[in-house]
C-alpha cells in the first residue's frame, strides 16, 4: 500500500500564518501618532525589515529544519556556542521585557471595562494589572502546551481580530459620513474639504534630529517575530518560488492593517492626545459614541483585553522553549532544565516570572505611562535587533564556511544575492537599533539621562549575563544535562507564537 505524501501549505495558508504571527492591536496608537506620516514608518518596516528578515530566516530555517534550537543553531553553526547562547538568550529576555509593555495595554482596556479610563493613566494600576494577569497566564501555561493552545487561539480570535475588524470598519463609516478626520485637521487646520487637507498632509516626518524618529524602534518591534514562521518552508510545494510570494503576500496584508487600523484610531483621537497604553479605547470610546454604541464601550474593552492577554499566552511558553534547549546541552546551569509533568520548564518559567515584576516597577517611577511604556518598548526592541544582526551576519558566513549545505529555500542571486539582502536587512536593523537610544520628540520624557541610562543599562545587563554565563561554564552541566533523568519529556509540544 502506498504511503500517503505529507499535506502541503499553500502560499495563502502560509502568509496567513505569518500575518497571524506579526499583527497586533497594541502598536496602532504608537503609529497612530504619527499621522499620515506613518506610512513611511510601516513602509520602512516591510521593506527593510519584514521582507528580509523573513527571506534570510527561510533559508536558515531550512537548512536546518532536522535540527532543534532555532536561532541558537542558526549563529552556533556560524560562529560557535557562546554566541548562538546569545542569540538564543535575546530572543527570549526580550520577550521578557516585552511582556510589560503589553499587559500595559490590556491594563489601557480593562479600565474602560472598568468604566475608569483615567485609570489607564495611574502607575499603580498598571503595575497591579501587570502581575496580576502575568502570573495568571504564568500558571495557566503551567498546565500543558494543549490547554494553552486552546486558550490562545480563542483569545487572539476575539481579542485581535474581531475587535481589529471593528475599528477599520467603523473608521471608514466615520470618514464615509463626512465627520472631521483628525490627523488631516493637523495639516492644514483652515482647510474647508478633506481634499484640501490631503493636498497638505506630510507624508514624510520632519526629521530635525534622531528623536523625531525614535517611534521606528518601536514600530520595527511591532513587525518582530518573523523568523519563528521560517521553519515552514520546508512544508511548501517549490519552496524557492512559493515561499517568497507567501512572504510578499503577508507583508502586503501587514501593511494594510496596520495602516487602516493606525488610520481609524488617527482619524478620531487628536494625536497630542492619544495614549500610547490606551489609545486604541480612546477610538473605540469615540467611534462607538458617535453611533450609539456607547454601552458596548466595556465590552470593546474586554475583548482588546482578551488579545493582549492571548499575545502573552501564545509567547509565554515559546521562547523559554528554546532556552530549555540549551539547558538540556549543558550551555546553563542543569536545574534550569527542570519540567514538570506536563513537560513545561518550571524553572525558567519562575525566573522569567520574577524580571517580569521586577521590570513592572518602572510605571511606579513615571507619572507619564506612556514614557514607561516606550522605555520598555526601546529596550526590548534594541536587545531584540542584536539577535537580528547576529542572524543576518550568521546567514552570509554560513554561504561561505558552509557553501554545500543542503538549502531547500536559497535567498536569491547567489552570494551577491544573501550580502545585498542580508545586508539591507542589517543596516536597517542597526539604524533602528541607534535610533533607540534617542528619547523621543512626542514624549515628554523629562530626563534625557536617566531614558538612556535604562535602555543602555537592560541592553548591557542583558547582553552581559550570557556572556557571563558561558564564560563561567562547567563541564559537569554538559554532563548533568547527558543524563536520562534530567531530559524533558518530548511528548509535549508548544506552538509556535502566533501574536506580538
Amino acid at each position: 500500500m502506498a504511503q500517503k505524501s505529507p499535506s502541503r501549505l499553500s502560499v495563502m495558508t502560509l502568509a496567513f500564518m505569518t500575518v497571524a504571527a506579526v499583527v497586533s492591536l497594541r502598536g496602532l496608537p504608537m503609529m497612530a501618532t504619527e499621522g499620515l506620516s506613518m506610512l513611511f514608518y510601516i513602509g520602512f518596516c516591510v521593506i527593510f525589515f519584514l521582507i528580509p528578515a523573513s527571506l534570510v530566516s527561510a533559508e536558515l530555517g531550512g537548512a536546518f529544519a532536522d535540527r532543534k534550537g532555532g536561532i541558537y543553531t542558526w549563529v552556533s553553526e556560524a560562529f560557535g556556542s557562546r554566541w548562538g547562547f546569545v542569540a538564543i538568550w535575546l530572543q527570549w529576555i526580550q520577550n521578557v521585557v516585552w511582556y510589560p509593555t503589553v499587559l500595559a495595554f490590556a491594563a489601557g482596556a480593562l479600565a474602560y471595562l472598568f468604566m475608569s479610563p483615567d485609570l489607564a493613566n495611574a502607575g499603580w494600576y498598571n503595575f497591579a494589572v501587570i502581575l496580576i494577569v502575568y502570573w495568571s497566564a504564568h500558571f495557566m501555561t503551567l498546565m500543558g502546551a494543549d490547554f494553552a493552545a486552546k486558550m490562545t487561539k480563542w483569545f487572539m480570535l476575539l481579542g485581535t481580530m474581531l475587535p481589529g475588524a471593528l475599528m477599520i470598519g467603523l473608521g471608514i463609516l466615520w470618514v464615509v459620513q463626512g465627520n472631521p478626520v483628525e490627523f488631516l485637521k493637523a495639516a492644514d487646520p483652515t482647510a474647508t474639504s478633506v481634499a484640501t487637507e490631503l493636498a497638505h498632509a506630510r507624508l514624510f516626518p520632519h526629521i530635525t534630529g534622531l528623536s523625531t524618529i525614535s517611534f521606528l524602534a518601536g514600530i520595527i518591534l511591532l513587525f518582530a517575530g518573523i523568523e519563528v514562521q521560517a521553519v515552514h518552508a520546508n512544508d511548501m510545494e517549490k519552496p524557492s518560488k512559493n515561499y517568497p510570494k507567501a512572504m510578499f503576500m503577508a507583508a502586503f496584508i501587514i501593511f494594510a492593517l496596520f495602516t487602516l487600523g493606525s488610520l481609524a484610531v488617527a482619524t478620531v483621537v487628536p494625536a497630542k492626545d492619544i495614549s500610547l497604553t490606551a489609545g486604541l479605547m480612546q477610538a473605540f470610546q469615540s467611534l462607538l459614541g458617535k453611533f450609539g454604541l456607547s454601552w458596548a464601550t466595556p465590552i470593546a474593552g474586554l475583548l482588546v483585553a482578551f488579545g493582549a492577554i492571548g499575545g502573552v499566552m501564545a509567547w509565554i511558553g515559546g521562547p523559554s522553549r528554546g532556552l530549555l534547549q540549551t539547558a538540556q546541552e549543558g550551555e546553563i546551569p542543569p536545574f534550569m532544565a527542570k519540567t514538570n509533568a506536563k513537560g513545561v520548564q518550571v524553572t525558567i518559567l519562575m525566573v522569567q516570572g520574577v524580571i517580569v515584576s521586577a521590570l513592572a516597577t518602572i510605571y511606579l517611577l513615571f507619572k507619564d505611562v506612556s514614557v514607561a511604556f516606550f522605555i520598555l518598548s526601546a529596550m526590548t526592541v534594541t536587545l531584540y535587533l542584536v539577535m537580528y544582526m547576529l542572524m543576518y551576519a550568521a546567514a552570509i558566513r554560513l554561504r561561505k564556511t558552509q557553501p554545500d549545505l543542503p538549502r531547500s529555500y536559497k535567498v536569491p542571486g547567489g552570494n551577491g544575492g544573501m550580502w545585498a539582502i542580508a545586508g539591507i536587512g542589517f543596516a536597517a536593523v542597526l539604524f533602528a537599533f541607534v535610533v533607540g537610544f534617542f528619547p523621543p520628540a512626542q514624549l515628554t520624557i523629562g530626563s534625557p539621562a536617566m531614558y538612556v541610562g535604562l535602555v543602555g543599562g537592560g541592553l548591557v545587563v542583558f547582553i552581559g549575563l550570557p556572556l557571563l554565563i558561558h564564560a563561567f561554564k562547567k563541564p559537569s552541566w554538559r554532563q548533568a544535562a547527558l543524563e536520562p533523568s534530567s531530559i524533558a519529556p518530548t511528548d509535549q509540544t508548544v506552538s509556535p507564537p502566533i501574536a506580538e
